[in-house]
């Protein structure tokens, strides 16, 4: 498997600055996660998260809204694993209209996208890809 999706709710725990807007680095915790599944889905081992190639923060994520993160690996090397990723927002919170309302998006809403590289050591790698 070469592509993972997780989609969670931004709590209010989640928020970070006023206007309850989440803090980037949120997303970048799950793409942490996706990353760390793609590796277990492919190799039997978590391995290691190495480095962002590049991290675009292009909407604002507020606490209640529902993000659904997506990360693939788009090549592999001896022990690298090249991995692109996506967050979209495809709920969002309705403050405005009332405390607890939501809609659901027509049109999923990129919020952020990043891509970069993990690293599974060749001894842990109990998984082989075809």
């Amino acid at each position: 498997m070469n592509k993972v999706i997780l989609r969670i709710r931004m709590s209010l725990h989640d928020a970070h600055y006023g206007g309850n807007l989440v803090d980037g680095a949120k997303l970048l915790q799950l793409f942490g996660d996706v990353a760390t599944e793609l590796l277990i889905r492919n190799d039997g081992d978590e391995g290691l998260f190495r480095a962002y190639d590049s991290i675009e923060f292009l909407s604002p994520v507020y606490a209640g809204d529902y993000i659904e993160v997506t990360g693939e690996i788009v090549s592999r090397g001896r022990t690298s694993r090249k991995m692109v990723f996506t967050a979209t927002k495809v709920i969002q919170a309705r403050p405005d209209i009332s405390d607890s309302a939501a809609e659901v998006l027509d049109e999923p809403v990129v919020v952020c996208r990043a891509s970069g590289t993990c690293v599974v050591p060749l001894d842990k790698q109990r998984q082989k890809d075809e």
